[in-house]
């Protein structure tokens, strides 16, 4: 046996160990499968319809003139709220708020289209429940365009009243008619925005623990020098042992994951679904050697999970998925180049959504490649502790 094959065989041994060691705790296969699939499932069926819409809430009309009935009407035609209440005070209202019957109210207050005609100070009020904090903002955004076009009512219905034709007031009171032609997202729905972003970084967080726990488990139980005897002391075939198969099992379900997105789901996909099947690849290998890499540096198990679920946590907030990272302070969002998903989330952005070629996203495939070989300089850590395992809890 010449010395290729020697090694071809070590490596061999120590896949098959790896396997062994899935197959052995079905747990494993149930986070690692189920849990990442199910999850895709339940999240893109609830967010099906997109953002929240129709949301209950209420109107407070104390004028009750032609004035306020349009914003009645106008209000009530809105697809984000719902006006399932029309009530007569205040304190009516803010009980059905706190009864969590409605997300918000709209109040117009007595003589308002009177005293808006004489040219009087008068105000609308709106109210919203911003303990919900979505359907709380959706509420907000629907009032708060209801109360700045209701000034254009009330000019339009004092023109008109003047004599002034209706074609003519239209053209005063909206001299610029303004198109909005959303780009990449004309639908404007959240869940294509949000679920391919979401479901990503719930993978990611899931080869974190699986990766994590998979290796220092090893010195947890003392069985870390038959791991590595197994691999013939090398400790970048006893870590490939463990990471190949669990490799080919993530890959597997991440591009699962996508077919779902954009076959299923008819998710928009306008650039090379080959970019983002490898996109998906990348995340999975960068993920993995960023875990190895942590419990290289930090070869205790409890530690290690720890700062891998922070890790995992923080990239739903910082990886740019809720907030852009052009607006975060500077060291944070240098920060969020540091989590592999949000390379991924930078390539969906602008080969999925906006169809560029891969050519533009070139440096976001090379950094997911230098996280694969980041593990390389503290390797030698872990196998030291490998070799003389001592388990601290």
């Amino acid at each position: 046996m010449n010395f290729k094959q020697l090694h071809t065989n070590k490596l061999a041994n120590s896949v098959i160990y790896g396997w062994n060691q899935l197959c052995s705790r079905p747990v494993y296969l149930m986070l690692m499968i189920v849990v990442p699939l199910f999850s895709t499932f339940f999240f893109l069926d609830f967010m099906n319809e997109g953002l929240p819409k129709k949301l209950p809430s209420a109107i407070v009309d104390q004028d009750n003139t032609p004035v306020s009935r349009t914003v009645t009407r106008n209000l009530d035609a809105s697809e984000l709220v719902d006006i399932n209440y029309k009530l007569n005070t205040y304190a009516e209202a803010m009980d059905l708020v706190k009864q969590g019957k409605i997300y918000g109210f709209f109040m117009i207050p007595r003589n308002f289209q009177s005293d808006a005609e004489a040219g009087r100070h008068t105000t609308i009020t709106y109210y919203t429940n911003m303990a919900y904090f979505v359907p709380g903002t959706l509420s907000y955004k629907s009032f708060k365009t209801t109360a700045v076009s209701t000034k254009g009512v009330i000019s339009s219905a004092s023109l008109i009243e003047a004599g002034v034709s209706k074609s003519l007031v239209s053209n005063m009171v909206q001299p610029v008619v303004t198109q909005i032609h959303p780009l990449g997202n004309p639908w404007a729905n959240y869940s294509i925005y949000l679920s391919n972003s979401f479901l990503p970084g719930l993978l990611e967080l899931i080869i974190f623990q699986i990766t994590a726990f998979s290796i220092l488990q090893e010195i947890k139980r003392g069985t870390s020098v038959k791991w590595l005897h197994v691999s013939g002391n090398s400790i970048i075939r006893a870590v490939a042992g463990k990471l190949i198969p669990q490799f080919f099992i993530f890959a597997i379900v991440g591009l699962c994951m996508q077919g779902i997105i954009y076959g299923f789901w008819h998710f928009p996909l306008k650039g090379s679904v080959w970019a983002m099947a490898g996109a998906m690849i990348m995340l999975v290998l960068s993920s993995q050697a960023f875990a190895l890499a942590v419990v290289s540096i930090i070869p205790n198990l409890r530690f290690a999970l720890s700062i891998l679920s922070l890790f995992g946590i923080l990239a739903f907030s910082i990886a740019g998925f809720s907030f852009p990272c052009e607006d975060m302070y500077g060291p944070i969002a240098i920060f969020s180049y540091l989590m592999p998903v949000r390379h991924y989330f930078l390539i969906y952005i602008n080969v999925a959504l906006n169809g560029y070629p891969v050519y533009y996203v070139r440096w976001q495939y090379v950094a997911m490649l230098m996280f694969t070989l980041a593990p390389l300089a503290f390797m030698w850590k872990l196998k030291k502790e490998s070799a003389n395992p001592v388990y601290i809890p």
